[in-house]
């Protein structure tokens, strides 16, 4: 039998119990221990579990379960920081659920914790990045065959929530409760894959609606511009309110158009840069001449979540690379802070943002949030069991 790495869990909410039994079928894991402050929590758990796994209420005594090796924390976004740095501080590898922080410093709190741990293994959740489509749009962009990119335009409307879904808890869509809304909870991915694929920009000039299409605190529309250095730009649009909505990746580049859209990627390959074709064409309207060309995606083999599970015990095992290291965490957060900087503050933001300065707007809003955490714990263990 292969040499399994102990995990344990803790937030066993939706996305908890959807993690242990992703990894009932992870060759090289074998699930531990769970925590979770509600007893009931555990009743989410697959039946084969029950005793075999460990369960905890205490988070003291979840550390100290025989076998536990690496922590797979999915709990609310406020508590990410401190447990990951609890986890390292008692030896566990961890993966950390999107987005690592709420906001940047915080962010930046947890990676200068991970740097006293070297050799434990540190990954986030970003498993979008190991879609074929993505993963093949990643070979093409670094590969160079696509050529100089000028603009990238991101239109990813297709997160429609109803007000009931923001009714259904009082935490949710508050700044005390969440930290922010479609580009915190929803986008975190789509932020990651931004940075992942063309780095960050240098300046970003955002519109943050704020409570457009539902009664609600944080933004749920967001209309961005990012400037980058050389001469590609970049629209990102998303929000909760637009049916049936769109998610449509568009890259126009001097060796033509590539669009991701329904999990397909198109090329229109031009036979000449466009660039070359502006300066030497003889004529003032002709195109580039193109080709469609075909690209053929390796059917998606494993689910997402539990390629990150399992490319984490094969780092802890025997050194594989790591698909999402935790440091890489805080430069989609960033995108996203800068985002939400640009569009309250009313003005263009330069990267690297102003931590701070972040820091310092989003303790006000909390401030004044209608949410009040009167019982942390009681709002930790409904907050565990949100979905997107």
């Amino acid at each position: 039998m292969a040499k399994q790495v102990g995990f344990g869990i803790i937030g066993i909410g939706n996305m908890g119990s959807a993690h242990a039994q992703m990894m009932k079928n992870i060759p090289n894991v074998k699930l531990v221990a769970a925590c979770d402050i509600k007893e009931s929590a555990f009743d989410r758990l697959p039946a084969e579990y029950r005793d075999s796994v460990i369960c905890c209420t205490d988070i003291e005594k979840f550390w100290e379960v025989p076998g536990l090796e690496a922590v797979l924390i999915a709990v609310p976004h406020y508590f990410h920081v401190d447990l990951a740095i609890a986890a390292m501080e008692h030896g566990k590898h961890i993966i950390v659920e999107k987005p690592i922080a709420v906001h940047k410093k915080e962010a930046e709190r947890l990676l200068a914790a991970a740097e006293k741990y070297p050799d434990l293994v540190r990954s986030t959740m970003f498993n979008q990045r190991t879609l074929p489509a993505h993963r093949k749009l990643k070979s093409l962009i670094d590969n160079g065959e696509l050529g100089e990119i000028n603009r990238v335009t991101w239109v990813i409307t297709d997160w429609f929530r109803t007000q009931l879904y923001y009714d259904s808890g009082d935490w949710r869509a508050t700044w005390a409760g969440e930290g922010g809304g479609v580009l915190l909870n929803q986008c975190p991915h789509q932020l990651d894959l931004m940075q992942w694929l063309f780095g960050l920009p240098e300046k970003v000039t955002a519109q943050a609606k704020i409570g457009k299409y539902h009664d609600i605190e944080v933004e749920d529309e967001v209309n961005a511009y990012l400037e980058y250095s050389g001469n590609c730009t970049a629209n990102f649009i998303t929000t909760t309110g637009e049916a049936p909505g769109s998610n449509r990746l568009e890259i126009a580049a001097q060796r033509g158009k590539v669009i991701l859209e329904n999990g397909e990627l198109s090329f229109i390959r031009n036979e000449i840069e466009t660039g070359k074709q502006i300066r030497e064409s003889k004529s003032g309207f002709a195109k580039p001449e193109t080709w469609q060309c075909r690209i053929n995606l390796l059917p998606e083999s494993r689910p997402q979540h539990a390629v990150i599970v399992e490319n984490v015990a094969n780092a802890i095992l025997n050194g594989e690379k790591l698909i999402a290291p935790l440091a890489e965490g805080i430069r989609g957060l960033e995108l996203g802070n800068a985002m939400l900087l640009s569009g309250l503050k009313n003005r263009t933001v330069t990267l690297p943002i102003d931590s701070d300065e972040y820091a310092e707007m989003l303790d006000k809003l909390v401030k004044n949030s209608r949410f009040i955490k009167k019982d942390v714990k009681e709002y930790s263990a409904e907050n565990m069991s949100s979905t997107y």
